[in-house]
């Protein structure tokens, strides 16, 4: 019998497809969409000088529907999308858009300070913008000469 060269290497290109194969068929019938729903609301972090911002796309809902907190370097969005008034009177074709309680604790690189925190929510988008207490700030000291 003769041997190919990947039978004696060991490596089964017909074993990697089955492997992607299940893989892709895992993220199709929806085990994919439970890692996805953890990560609602998605957001975008990002530093200013002495500030870190985060914004988050919350469609539909009010600045009333969003609760957020704020503890030393965690901050937490949280709320509830509730059904329309006519939800149970269609037949829904394709329902991608989450509904009900959601909550996002964010780890924040540093801590913040809670009484400089600016919230607003603006076409369905939060930014949350939260500022360094005064003594973690770096300070400049300046070099003496004798």
């Amino acid at each position: 019998m003769l041997l190919s060269s990947w039978d004696r290497s060991g490596w089964d290109p017909f074993g990697e497809m089955q492997r992607l194969r299940s893989e892709m068929n895992q993220l199709l019938n929806g085990a994919g969409a439970v890692s996805l729903a953890r990560a609602y609301p998605p957001v975008n972090i990002w530093l200013g000088d002495n500030s870190v911002v985060v914004t988050t796309e919350l469609p539909g809902l009010s600045s009333e529907d969003i609760d957020i907190s704020i503890a030393e370097d965690t901050l937490t969005v949280s709320g509830n999308r509730v059904f329309a008034a006519n939800d149970n009177q269609v037949a829904w074709r394709r329902r991608e858009r989450p509904l009900g309680a959601f909550s996002r604790t964010i780890e924040l690189p540093f801590r913040v300070d809670p009484d400089h925190v600016e919230a607003h929510c603006t076409n369905g988008v939060l930014e949350v913008e939260m500022h360094r207490p005064q003594a973690d700030l770096p300070r400049k000291i300046q070099v003496k000469t004798r």
